[in-house]
């Protein structure tokens, strides 16, 4: 059964860039490209244009409203053409919202049960980095996995897509498992390397989802004035060059009784830090 995956298409060259290479990772895949949008009212140019035409205030919202409609089902028609090219079969999904654009996702994808979302990052460093943007929020209120593919890949990156191992942060913990099941599920054909991440004494316990998977373990990271979660997280995109992983997958603390993901800060740091797509699991 083909892999089911949304993508959070706006238009730009990261999202262009995020189904080109998920389009790899989830070969023969059955992709919803979705468009969250809300109407223009921020476009001077375009009130201008429409408030001659329009006779009244009520009038000006309607046409606004119908631009914006038009604007969005052109932007999700380009997303569709470029799944479709990449040999996905794609259909668009367009909706309005007034609010949070990541949360909105994040209702479709657990609404149509997909297996995964795709969101692209624009590339964005440091403090500036997934902190408050689209990606973030998916991220962080996704119940199903979240591939978050940076902008740009460089050459050996992108090549590694095509056969690269799949690298799992692994500390034996429940959310370690997690990245491991899904993992498996969403990569079947990939081989999986563990990097288990240890304590002071470097020891991790192996459990039933990880067995019989090669694993490399990383000594626990000091360095000084770096925050630990950074520098586990470094360690992790570091094995991950070193093996020129496809993937670097990680998994989050669980849900709160709000449905929304309490993220574990190594996994955050990870998603900011890799120049590498990370896939965040949730469970």
């Amino acid at each position: 059964m083909p892999t089911s995956v949304m993508v959070g298409y706006d238009g730009s060259p990261a999202a262009a860039a995020a189904i080109n290479a998920a389009a790899i990772l989830f070969p023969d895949a059955h992709a919803w490209v979705a468009h969250i949008w809300t109407p223009p009212f921020d476009s001077r140019r375009l009130r201008r244009r429409l408030r001659a035409r329009a006779h009244s205030a009520e009038d000006l919202v309607q046409l606004l409203e119908l631009e914006g409609q038009r604007e969005a089902d052109a932007i999700a028609g380009y997303g569709v053409a470029l799944a479709t090219a990449a040999e996905w079969v794609a259909e668009p999904l367009v909706k309005r919202s007034a609010g949070s654009d990541g949360l909105r996702l994040s209702q479709l994808a657990e609404k149509l049960g997909t297996d995964v979302i795709v969101i692209g990052d624009r590339g964005l460093d440091g403090s500036k980095a997934v902190i408050g943007s689209v990606s973030d929020m998916v991220v962080h209120y996704a119940s199903v996995p979240v591939l978050v593919v940076p902008n740009p890949l460089l050459t050996d990156e992108f090549e590694a897509l095509a056969d690269g191992p799949v690298l799992v942060g692994y500390d034996g913990s429940q959310g370690g498992e997690t990245a491991v099941e899904n993992a498996r599920r969403l990569f079947p054909q990939r081989r999986l390397l563990l990097a288990a991440v240890g304590g002071d004494h470097g020891n991790v316990s192996i459990g039933p989802a990880a067995e019989g998977l090669d694993v490399v373990t990383l000594s626990e990271p000091h360095r000084f004035g770096t925050p630990r979660d950074d520098a586990v997280a470094d360690a992790l995109i570091a094995c991950a060059d070193r093996n020129d992983a496809a993937v670097v997958v990680v998994g989050s603390r669980g849900r709160s009784a709000a449905r929304e993901v309490l993220l574990g800060s190594v996994a955050i740091a990870t998603v900011q830090r890799s120049h590498r797509p990370v896939l965040v699991a949730h469970g």
